[in-house]
């Protein structure tokens, strides 16, 4: 650490990331996470103890996607960025492709920590392929590694065997046992794993051999409260808002209310992908069983893609 405070690394490897205008839900694997990793980054651009942060990706420079991703590097707030590093071609791939390029991923971010002359004071690990960077770079420069894993190999494999799948083709499409593998090692050599509940810690974390081997932190996921508010903070007359933020209100209030006997209620919202693991079923049963939470509030689940949804994979509708 520098006397004017520290320089953290962030690696979340894969995935469509920018700082603004995110293309959340564009595929399954540009999701909440996205999201996550970016406002982590914004949060902590505004701490005092932090010189720098640096959020690494890959770098995409592919006719099918924004020309943003192909960018080297891209401003987020005062003190952070966005580094795109290639590896493994330029073409945008599924996640489940990128091991066999993450050394390569790892070299050429060696090489750019020393071209920029400075090394980070800590290095930040989201999502197995981030985790296995961090976990190289932690290593390599003999600095403390933090973990973030959003989603677990072990109960993705406990999930698809559920679903009928063989062990064999989960592995040929996802890398299954190559992940466990790679999570087994990043708990080994982690410093701190963050999570957002205690049942993460205990029931996903805990179908591991080392998971008694790190420390763990619950951090509960933040609310942007500019955003998200009492309902009836829009009653009240200091209530400002803009002509678009009004408009887009209006219209999506005017389309609700077609379908709800008491339009006056508070919209209990779900936003997502339609795919099972995302237990709208769960929510919709839950909703429908509860007089009391009937009598106060009406339910909306918007569910689907940016794409044609009759293209999805068939798991996707059993919700």
């Amino acid at each position: 650490m520098t006397s004017d405070g520290l320089y953290l690394q962030m690696f979340s490897v894969h995935g469509l990331l920018r700082s603004e205008n995110m293309e959340l839900g564009r595929d399954a694997d540009t999701g909440g996470q996205i999201k996550y990793v970016v406002e982590l980054v914004k949060a902590l651009d505004q701490r005092e103890e932090f010189k720098q942060v640096d959020l690494f990706t890959r770098l995409v420079s592919d006719k099918t996607v924004s020309e943003d991703y192909g960018k080297s590097s891209s401003k987020v707030g005062e003190k952070s960025n966005i580094v795109r590093i290639q590896c493994g071609g330029r073409k945008y791939i599924r996640k489940e492709l990128l091991w066999p390029h993450l050394d390569e991923y790892v070299d050429k971010t060696i090489k750019y920590i020393k071209r920029k002359k400075r090394i980070p004071d800590i290095v930040h690990g989201h999502y197995p392929d981030g985790g296995y960077v961090a976990m190289q770079l932690s290593e390599i420069f003999g600095v403390p590694m933090i973990y973030t894993g959003h989603s677990l190999g072990r109960s993705k494999l406990n999930r698809l065997l559920n679903d009928g799948l063989t062990e064999d083709e989960i592995n040929k499409k996802f890398k299954i046992a190559h992940r466990i593998q790679m999570e087994e090692e990043i708990l080994k050599r982690a410093d701190l794993v963050v999570t957002s509940t205690s049942q993460e810690i205990n029931e996903q974390y805990g179908q591991y051999n080392n998971k008694d081997v790190p420390q763990y932190k619950v951090i509960p996921p933040g609310l942007d409260i500019e955003k998200f508010y009492p309902f009836y903070h829009d009653a009240l007359p200091e209530s400002d808002k803009s002509e678009t933020e009004m408009y887009a209100q209006a219209s999506i209030l005017d389309e609700l209310n077609r379908f709800f006997k008491h339009p006056d209620k508070p919209v209990i919202l779900s936003l997502c992908r339609p795919d099972k693991r995302k237990n709208i079923a769960g929510l919709i049963k839950a909703y429908g069983e509860n007089l009391e939470l009937q009598s106060v509030a009406n339910l909306a689940v918007f569910a689907g893609i940016r794409k044609d949804i009759s293209k999805m994979e068939d798991p996707a509708f059993n919700v």
